[in-house]
């Protein structure tokens, strides 16, 4: 049998693909691989479950265009199909002098992204959330927070419904591509399909080179380290507090995120990760490593942005440290506030030139498309994303 469609990868990008395939195609033949035992399992399942505005973004960008259309698409589907989530609003919050002029210069990047955005002097912000320093902010009232594992259990429900198949556990180890056909190998079985999408996050490039692509640059790790609040303090912030990023870094820096639970977290910094999959502190894989160190790109992104990887690993190694960089803008905060919480790890591309990929990318073939780079919106943004895949399968 050869299927209309494969797709490789349980995440919320391959879900959203396979979903929106599924629609275009009714009745088409789909099978979707993950090799966890669930889906959503790695930076779907480990992220701050923000439903991002898009205001950072450079205009005109994939990021900018999708990240509105996203957010826009994720609380519809939200709405149809009963999964709770909350529109309760983002703050910007400047400390310092330069702070605002960049805070001042991001205000103008929201206005030209069309996203709605209001600027607030000291005296608002703190009328508005009494547990907050800062000199201004800016609001961004259309952010949101979902449970995005909960986003895809209902997609998956769908392409099920629609008589997709998804197997669970099976790890993709080969790809050839035929003439009219990819042949997709998992130990002693194999799957033909008549199109191929791999939405491999963390093995993005493996799974290209896999595949026969000439994927020049590298997934390097990077792991977010979270903090959880005590119940006691889940009603510290109302909306969802963010510091000013530094443009010149392609992180957005430590903040407090309320959860669709109600909880709040703290977090994430980004430190060099030494496994791709090494959830837990110290996590070490030497085949992981060694091509790390074996890619020259790796060591260009050290010799560009070492002391801010200093400045990462001081906040990893240290919980004051880290909690120095939260009592910046929420200044109650206490050692003791800080409880343990799992790690996120980022898939960040990097070229041999030891460039950060900061947008979206892609790789095609007459009959694959692999998405090799989905950075944060990914997952707000995983429904157009699905459109632009499908789009390139079907010839759109």
């Amino acid at each position: 049998m050869i299927y209309d469609f494969c797709v490789v990868g349980g995440g919320i990008v391959g879900l959203a693909t396979a979903l929106e395939l599924l629609k275009r195609r009714p009745g088409a033949s789909l099978v979707l691989i993950e090799k966890e035992a669930r889906l959503a399992r790695h930076q779907t399942g480990h992220n701050s479950g923000v439903i991002h505005a898009g205001i950072y973004y450079p205009p005109g960008s994939f990021k900018a265009q999708l990240c509105r259309r996203g957010a826009v698409a994720t609380k519809a589907f939200c709405d149809e199909n009963g999964i709770p989530y909350l529109t309760c609003g983002k703050l910007l919050v400047a400390t310092s002098g330069p702070e605002v002029e960049r805070m001042n210069a991001l205000y103008d990047r929201s206005r030209e992204n069309g996203v709605e955005v209001e600027l607030l002097d000291a005296a608002e912000l703190r009328r508005r959330e009494p547990n907050v320093a800062g000199l201004a902010a800016i609001h961004v009232p259309s952010t949101g927070i979902v449970d995005y594992k909960a986003v895809c259990a209902v997609m998956a429900d769908k392409i099920r419904a629609a008589g997709g198949e998804i197997l669970l556990g099976t790890t993709v180890d080969r790809i050839v591509e035929h003439g009219n056909f990819v042949t997709v190998g998992a130990g002693d079985r194999s799957w033909d399909g008549s199109r191929l999408v791999v939405c491999g996050g963390l093995q993005s490039d493996r799974l290209a080179r896999m595949a026969g692509l000439a994927a020049d640059f590298q997934i390097v790790p990077f792991r977010g380290e979270y903090f959880r609040l005590p119940a006691a303090r889940n009603d510290i912030v109302k909306s969802l507090i963010y510091p000013i990023p530094d443009p010149a870094l392609p992180f957005l820096g430590v903040h407090l995120t309320r959860m669709i639970d109600g909880s709040v977290t703290v977090g994430p910094n980004a430190v060099l990760g030494f496994a791709r999959e090494g959830y837990p502190k110290l996590s070490f894989d030497s085949g992981d490593v060694g091509r790390l160190f074996a890619f020259p790109g790796f060591w260009r992104l050290i010799a560009k942005q070492w002391r801010t990887g200093i400045q990462e690993m001081r906040s990893s190694l240290s919980k004051r440290r880290y909690l120095e960089l939260c009592q910046k803008y929420c200044p109650s905060l206490t050692l003791s506030d800080l409880m343990p919480m799992e790690a996120g790890i980022r898939a960040q591309a990097v070229t041999r030139s030891g460039a950060l990929m900061h947008d979206f990318h892609f790789m095609q073939t007459d009959r694959m498309v692999h998405v090799c780079n989905a950075p944060s919106p990914a997952a707000t943004s995983a429904m157009p994303i699905g459109a632009i895949i499908a789009d390139k399968c079907l010839g759109g």
